[in-house]
């Protein structure tokens, strides 16, 4: 069994992801296409890269127990391309929370702060090529 521990870890953290993206309705909950679109072309760049980096000899597969041993290609091992994917995956989850994040901070903050009329002083200009004179530089 321990042949299918990293491709086992490897779905039980996409499934956790999931479970984020359902909360918070992050990527698929929120747009489905876009966000299969996303990670499927994602995961086909990196499997490329991966493929030009077999070619080249710069990378290969190393030996492990955890791994299932399953070659879908020359060093290419099965769990790469899910690696790969849960990786986009992750990435896409997590900018898309930091987006909310930043958003809800932006929607409160804007909510506190004055409006920039209420900084004006009257009768001077808020140009910033204006001189204090009031004459323009």
């Amino acid at each position: 069994m321990t042949g299918f521990a990293y491709l086992v870890a490897l779905l039980v953290s996409i499934g956790a992801m999931t479970l984020i993206d359902a909360r918070w309705r992050l990527a698929f909950w929120r747009s489905p296409v876009a966000s299969a679109i996303a990670i499927g072309a994602g995961t086909v760049l990196l499997v490329v890269w991966d493929l030009a980096g077999i070619e080249f000899g710069v990378f290969f597969r190393g030996d492990s127990p955890w791994a299932t041993g399953v070659l879908l290609a020359p060093e290419l091992p099965l769990e790469e391309p899910v690696f790969l994917a849960f990786l986009c995956y992750l990435s896409l989850v997590a900018v898309l929370g930091v987006e909310r994040v930043l958003e809800r901070r932006g929607a409160v903050r804007g909510a506190e702060a004055p409006d920039a009329s209420d900084l004006q002083t009257p009768g001077r200009s808020t140009d910033a090529a204006t001189r204090p004179d009031g004459r323009h530089a």
